[in-house]
C-alpha cells in the first residue's frame, strides 16, 4: 500500500472540518468556499503528481 493514503487521510479530516464550518458559516461567502476546494484540489494533484515522478526516478535508481 502506498504510505501516503494514510498521511492523506490525516490531512483530509480536518481540512474537511474547516471546509464544512466555512460552508456552514452565514458570514463566509460560497465563493470563497469553491474557491478553497478548487485549490486544495489543484494543490492535491500536484502533489500526486510529483510524489508519482518521485517513486518512479527512485525505482530507476
Amino acid at each position: 500500500m502506498n504510505p501516503l493514503i494514510p498521511l492523506l487521510t490525516l490531512l483530509l479530516l480536518p481540512i474537511s472540518a474547516i471546509g464544512l464550518l466555512l460552508y456552514t458559516d452565514a458570514g463566509i461567502e460560497p465563493a470563497l468556499f469553491y474557491a478553497t476546494v478548487k485549490t486544495f484540489v489543484v494543490l492535491f494533484i500536484l502533489a500526486g503528481g510529483l510524489c508519482y515522478g518521485a517513486s518512479r526516478l527512485a525505482e530507476r535508481a
